[in-house]
């Protein structure tokens, strides 16, 4: 992977157009999580459009990489970068949540690109550990990526599935953690503090990089690192901002499931012009 000037002015230009759909659909459909969904918009853009190995025209290529979005409360960013990418037309992005679409507001397989559901937060890296074995047996190629919410990381069996990816040496899986410091109820360090988050992911036997979530120069190298890295899981620990790119949405709690009104939803879409 080439990491050109041009390449990452591409990149923080999808960004954008990922996060004003989020906010478009978010308006249309009154419901749903923008907090981490713009949160996590530069890391899941810079992954599909310069990482990820995939086929919008055939989903289920069995030689393409995996990708779990374990905190599926989100999905309206993988949903955006999934149209973005070819895998439905954008004019679905605006049925979400509406009975009977392929949107729904977690994600599951009757969406285009999508092979596990999610939602129940916890199961994610124990799903990616599955699909990071699978391909051991199955003698496939492929790489395995998750995205994990900071507050979803307090819960056991995240841990528990850290260190089998640990003790199977799965060099093919690489976590992505959204570490934007909010969840539901409030800032995670009040909640239950996850520091020495880097020390703790060592130490249970990961290569553990640390960055800035919104620099693309910083998650395109993560993404190199991690798949040169032999015998042991990666985890990407990205420094992010909570509602990043909307002022009003930055590091306000409320944002975590809260849509945008008509009127906010208008003055978002102006910042982001």
């Amino acid at each position: 992977m080439s990491i050109t000037p041009k390449k990452i002015e591409e990149l923080e230009r999808r960004a954008k157009q990922v996060r004003r759909l989020i906010i478009q659909m978010l308006a249309q459909a009154g419901s749903g999580h923008p907090g981490g969904s713009l949160s996590a918009a530069d890391l899941i853009t810079a992954l599909y459009f310069s990482v990820l190995k995939h086929n919008p025209k055939e989903p289920n290529w069995s030689e393409r990489d995996r990708f779990h979005m374990s905190k599926g409360h989100c999905c309206p960013l993988w949903y955006a970068v999934l149209a973005e990418s070819g895998y439905f037309p954008k004019e679905k992005l605006f049925t979400l949540r509406k009975l009977g679409s392929i949107l729904q507001g977690h994600p599951d397989r009757r969406t285009p690109g999508v092979d596990v559901s999610s939602g129940s937060l916890g199961q994610g890296l124990s799903v990616a550990l599955g699909m990071s074995l699978a391909a051991r047996v199955d003698r496939k190629a492929y790489r395995v990526y998750v995205l994990l919410g900071d507050g979803e990381i307090q819960e056991g069996n995240i841990w528990e599935a850290a260190m089998a990816c640990a003790h199977f040496k799965c060099d093919n899986l690489c976590a992505i953690l959204d570490y934007n410091g909010f969840q539901i109820d409030g800032k995670t360090c009040h909640i239950m503090e996850l520091e020495p988050l880097v020390d703790k992911w060592r130490a249970f036997g990961w290569h553990t990089i640390e960055i800035n979530g919104h620099k693309m120069i910083e998650i395109l190298s993560a993404y190199e690192e991690a798949n040169a890295t032999k015998n042991r899981p990666s985890i990407i620990i990205a420094h992010t901002i909570k509602g990043k790119g909307v002022s009003f949405m930055e590091n306000v709690c409320d944002f975590h499931g809260r849509a945008p009104t008509k009127e906010e939803a208008e003055n978002a879409l102006k910042e982001l012009e």
